[in-house]
């Protein structure tokens, strides 16, 4: 079938939930015709083992603010509940389009077989659907050579405006779905970011004029980091507003608005996320398989029940993983380097497998996004074969980076009385005995031993036969490649750091 000018459009919104810079909303915009803006909420794709009541809160908050601004174009956004192909097929059917624009989405291994199913309903049915690469993402690559300059000069390009107008066909909005009415448990998160293009902008003008004079520094912070980080990162997973919005924005507020440092360190996190999510572009089953095949029955496929629930409800008696965790249980963030800290512990210490763990903290973060997150969780567990394996000492981290105790007393209120020099250690105080397996669990662990025990285990498994042939094969095809962007971040010395390695590198939006 040829495409037509003045052909009518379905639009389906995915994890694009915005008006502006939205390549494929441009590309429906400039044919002519009438546009029906659609965002399907599946069931199906809800009752994922990453997906959880918080993160559709969040999205529907987004798709209301999305409402408002596609009504004020002239078409408003159809919501629609129910299986993708149905609910398109139906639309279709009813409305005679022949041709649908999206995004290209890297998702989960779900949503990656039911574009699959639909891209093969299309065929069928007669429809066009065309799928709109996102800026710094290409679909279809065997290695990363180029791949980095080609990110680049997407990234430099101004982003796409607002569409003049469109020209709406009559159709019933619908109504935006609950939590509920998806099927999903309640999720309790008091302190969870809110959705929306109007609360992405506040805090990008924010963090540009206040709060990213500190990032640099504050970011590994669990208690600064809080404030200083941009925290747009729910609003980049969900599309609220694009990467590369963002960067024009940094640029034309002034050339440095928040310091050349943090402008650098900030810069390169966007460039980071797009790597990570090129990662599970090109290599889907990151989500389900070691990358590296020697790590292949490391760990038990069954976690131990105990330690997994310990670890997950903020109760292992290591008082900063539990202040971490039950951070991010109330409020859907955490900042990356204690992200990396509660996979570690749980991968290295309480060694659980990431297939376990890594659900659980998907489900947790409003700002799930699988191609950061799955990467992540491999490479923060020792299973790229292409990073060195890095083993947190959680009290050292306590120590490092909540000093004072002010985090962890937050969270875990029954050690507030501990003095600062046990607060991460309580097992150290002398009235311990008054607290641990009390008020407080005792360690579930013991942390020395535990990670000699990984630390020995994991670097057997890299001096086995053939381990560095395959590590060789992954870096040529997921490695990055030279960029200016992709530079050092840490924060500032008394003098320039070396180059962070890979598997240390930190990712604080």
């Amino acid at each position: 079938m040829c495409l037509v000018m003045g052909q009518d459009v379905l639009v389906w919104f995915k994890r694009d939930l915005r008006v502006a810079d939205n390549p494929a909303l441009a590309e429906a915009a400039a044919r002519g015709g009438r546009v029906l803006p659609l965002f399907i909420a599946d069931p199906a794709a809800w009752a994922q083992a990453d997906a959880s009541a918080r993160q559709w809160e969040f999205v529907a908050e987004s798709l209301a603010a999305l409402r408002l601004d596609l009504a004020a174009l002239g078409a408003p956004l159809i919501i629609r509940q129910g299986p993708a192909q149905q609910v398109l097929a139906t639309l279709c059917t009813r409305t005679g389009i022949k041709l649908i624009y999206s995004h290209e989405e890297t998702g989960n291994g779900w949503s990656y077989a039911r574009d699959r199913a639909i891209a093969a309903w299309a065929r069928a049915s007669g429809i066009i659907w065309q799928e709109i690469p996102q800026p710094g993402i290409t679909r279809g690559r065997s290695n990363r050579d180029g791949w980095a300059a080609r990110r680049d000069r997407a990234m430099a390009m101004p982003p796409l405006p607002l569409p003049a107008a469109l020209q709406a066909l009559p159709c019933d909005p619908g109504p935006i779905p609950n939590a509920r009415d998806l099927g999903l448990p309640p999720d309790p998160c008091p302190q969870r970011q809110k959705g929306g293009r109007p609360a992405a902008h506040a805090l990008l003008n924010s963090f540009l004029t206040q709060r990213g004079h500190v990032y640099r520094r504050a970011m590994s912070s669990p208690l600064a980091g809080e404030n200083a980080c941009s925290r747009l990162s729910p609003h980049l997973a969900w599309g609220i507003i694009s990467s590369r919005e963002t960067l024009h924005h940094l640029g034309r507020t002034a050339p440095h608005p928040i310091g050349v440092a943090n402008t650098q360190s900030f810069t390169a996190r966007l460039a980071w996320r797009d790597h990570f999510m090129q990662k599970l572009e090109d290599q889907p089953d990151l989500e389900v398989r070691n990358l590296h095949r020697a790590y292949d029955g490391l760990r038990p496929d069954t976690p131990d029940p105990a330690r997994l629930a310990a670890w997950s409800t903020g109760e292992t008696g290591i008082p900063f993983i539990d202040a971490c965790m039950r951070s991010l249980i109330a409020t859907g963030w955490l900042n990356f380097r204690m992200r990396a800290m509660l996979v570690s512990f749980a991968s290295y210490h309480l060694w659980l497998d990431w297939r376990a763990t890594g659900p659980i903290l998907a489900r947790r973060f409003t700002d799930f996004e699988p191609g950061i997150h799955w990467p992540q969780m491999q490479m923060q567990s020792g299973t790229t074969g292409m990073n060195t394996p890095r083993i947190y000492n959680p009290v050292k981290q306590g120590h490092d980076q909540d000093p004072a105790g002010a985090f962890t007393r937050r969270w875990c209120p029954e050690l507030a009385d501990l003095p600062d020099a046990h607060i991460h250690s309580p097992w150290t105080a002398p009235n311990a005995a008054r607290i641990l397996g009390k008020t407080y669990p005792e360690p579930i662990v013991d942390i020395a031993a535990a990670a000699r025990h990984a630390r020995d285990t994991i670097w057997a498994v890299r001096t086995g036969h053939g381990f560095q042939q395959e590590a060789a094969m992954l870096i040529t095809r997921h490695a990055s490649r030279k960029s200016r962007h992709f530079v050092d971040d840490r924060a500032p010395r008394k003098r320039r750091p070396p180059a962070v390695p890979q598997g240390q590198l930190r990712f604080d939006l």
